[in-house]
Parts: C-alpha cells; sequence; structure tokens
C-alpha cells in the first residue's frame, strides 16, 4: 500500500470564501481501517503537553507500533502544546484540544492529530518547510521535520459544514530514514 496522497488547496468557510493563511497542504484522507485508532480530550493547560506524551507512549506500546514510541510522543507533545499556546481551545469543560492517533495498514505510517478551534495556521508554510537539521535550540514544531515527518493541516467543520476550527496532523514514517 502506498502512503497517503498529499492534496493542496485553499481552505474557504462555508460560503466558500478562501480563509486567511494561504495555501495550505490538505490532510492525507483518513483511512476506514486503521491499524489502530486511539483518541482523547486533553484540557488546554501547561500540562496538556506531557500529558500527551505519556497517553501516546502507552497507546503506541500497547499497539505495538513499529516506529520509534519516544519520537511519536515527543511529536504528540509539540502538537498538543503547540495548539494551547498559539491557538483557541474548544470551550467544553474549560477548554479542550482533542488528539487522535492512527496507523495506515500496509506502511504502518503513523498519523498524529490535534484538532483546535482556530480555523488558520499563521506560517504555516514556514513551519511546514523547516530544515530538520538542528538551527539553534530545537522548537516545538521543528521536531517534526527533524523525525522526517510531513506536517498538514485543514480546516475543520461541523455536521453543517461550518467552519468551526482546524486540525493539525503530522505523518511519521517508522524508520528513521523516512521509509514507510
Amino acid at each position: 500500500m502506498n502512503p497517503p496522497e498529499h492534496r493542496t488547496s485553499t481552505p474557504t468557510d462555508a460560503a466558500g470564501a478562501p480563509l486567511a493563511g494561504g495555501t495550505v497542504t490538505l490532510l492525507p484522507r483518513t483511512m476506514d481501517s486503521p491499524t489502530f485508532l486511539q483518541s482523547c480530550h486533553l484540557t488546554a493547560n501547561a500540562s496538556a503537553g506531557p500529558n500527551a506524551r505519556i497517553r501516546v507512549r502507552a497507546w503506541l506500546t500497547m499497539d505495538r507500533w513499529a516506529g520509534n514510541v519516544d519520537q511519536a510522543s515527543r511529536v504528540a507533545d509539540k502538537l498538543v502544546d503547540n495548539a494551547v499556546r498559539h491557538a483557541k481551545v474548544f470551550p467544553s469543560d474549560g477548554g479542550i484540544v482533542t488528539l487522535r492517533v492512527y496507523a495506515f495498514p500496509g506502511t504502518d505510517e503513523l498519523a498524529i492529530e490535534v484538532d483546535d478551534a482556530l480555523p488558520r495556521f499563521p506560517g504555516f508554510p514556514q513551519v511546514a518547510n523547516q530544515s530538520s537539521e538542528v538551527q539553534g535550540p530545537p522548537k516545538g514544531l521543528w521536531w517534526v521535520a527533524h523525525y522526517r515527518g510531513r506536517l498538514s493541516w485543514d480546516v475543520k467543520r461541523d455536521v453543517s459544514h461550518t467552519v468551526i476550527g482546524k486540525t493539525v496532523q503530522a505523518l511519521l514514517p517508522p524508520t528513521w530514514d523516512g521509509a514507510a
């Protein structure tokens, strides 16, 4: 099975007007039957990133993901922390972000997704096209590039197709060299 395909577009609101943030890489289509799927809502506070790291480490160990569990858990931590610090949280229960983790059958490529309530991703091209080489102290979403992952995002819509936020996704290969 081939890795998920990437599509490029400009996200639009319910009326079809382009959202601020420019052209983005849309999320690969999710599989109907992932190898495994884990998800949770995390309270949006300073502990959310470390909490995501602990949960993802346990999930991937339990689900026997073939890749580097420590790398994947660090990326989950950074995605969640980024949403808490720079996005807008969903208001239920004092503010939450949603974390999902699943693997694609046949490739074992791992998708880590975080939903937040801000429907744009300012500076996405710079963040998504970072070098994987260390240039100063490592920060935030740089870890996705460092671990040979790919970063994507798209708007999140409710059942009536109203834009309610965004989903940010990191796809990580199961091997350090990036081969799925």
